[in-house]
């Protein structure tokens, strides 16, 4: 089974930025704007005491709980608090069982690989998977630890442990609890196809309470262009299955093909329009595409509008 870090080669990334357009809480260290000045640390982690050194951040009780000697880090705050946020519903497991990667698979790619870039620029980053519910909500960290366990629950998520069909997909309602519950300033990356019963205005009703909160927002649709957008599938009578619901239909695919495009295409310009609209960031994805050349390209174009 490969690993994450196996399937990622992080240097590609180290000469890109990922700054924040808006001013954004924290601690200002040269790569973003902060509304703040002074200096503040707050706790990081726990590491085993080594003899000789200062006694002054022992924790004295985990000592009386462990009967061992651990000492406080703490860490500067960070430039930056960033929220990755996966759809992990069934839709995203499209084309489910095939030799080419899922839009799942290929999200998991391009969000371990913006953790790597923001925890390089020592932004703080939180992770956040659902389906018709939050599953995962981890507050946004900067520590080895809090890293660790965000690459081991996608590595997770990438070979689909636990994930499976009629896991339905309620994103409105999820980007209004993060809303509510994301108290300082951030910048939110949401991964996602969109494919649920809520239409472009739903979804924007609840971007939109991100950035009333005046948390930053970019959003990465995630398409398979030949199956979703194109509907190229071959001209003999198929039967189709609702991954999320277990619905099926029998048909021919030449007999809805242009009727389907319409609607696919109606769809994803209204909601790519409504984002502009409010300053959120559109990204179109193809899971056929490298998904290092499409971050590149993103990340390069967004330095240059800076």
């Amino acid at each position: 089974m490969k690993q994450l870090t196996d399937l990622i080669q992080f240097e590609e990334f180290d000469n890109l930025e990922l700054l924040a357009k808006q001013i954004v809480e924290g601690f200002l260290i040269g790569l973003h704007r902060s509304p703040y000045h002074g200096f503040s640390v707050e706790f990081a982690e726990h590491r085993l005491y080594n003899k000789g050194e200062s006694t002054k951040h022992i924790d004295w009780k985990l000592f009386a709980r462990s009967d061992k000697l651990f000492v406080k880090q703490f860490e500067e705050e960070t430039n930056l608090r960033a929220h990755i946020v996966l759809d992990t519903s069934s839709s995203m497991l499209f084309p489910y069982q095939q030799k080419h990667q899922s839009k799942l698979s290929y999200s998991v790619l391009c969000a371990s690989a913006i953790i790597h870039l923001l925890r390089k620029q020592r932004d703080a980053v939180g992770l956040c998977t659902f389906s018709d519910q939050i599953e995962m909500l981890t507050p946004a960290k900067l520590s080895t630890s809090h890293a660790q366990l965000m690459y081991a629950t996608l590595n997770k998520v990438y070979h689909q442990e636990d994930i499976g069909k009629n896991r339905q997909t309620k994103i409105s309602e999820t980007l209004h609890q993060l809303a509510e519950g994301l108290h300082k300033r951030s910048l939110v990356i949401i991964f996602s196809d969109f494919i649920g019963e809520e239409s472009p205005k739903e979804i924007l009703e609840s971007l939109q309470h991100l950035r009333f909160n005046k948390h930053e927002v970019l959003l990465f649709s995630i398409r398979d262009k030949q199956f979703e957008n194109e509907f190229d599938f071959a001209n003999r009578p198929s039967q189709f299955i609702d991954l999320e619901t277990g619905e099926s239909i029998k048909l021919n695919p030449s007999e809805i093909r242009d009727l389907y495009r319409n609607k696919q295409k109606e769809f994803f310009t209204e909601l790519e329009l409504l984002c502009g609209q409010f300053s959120i960031d559109y990204i179109e994805t193809d899971i056929r595409e490298d998904f290092r050349i499409v971050l590149q390209a993103y990340l390069l174009k967004r330095k240059k509008m800076m």
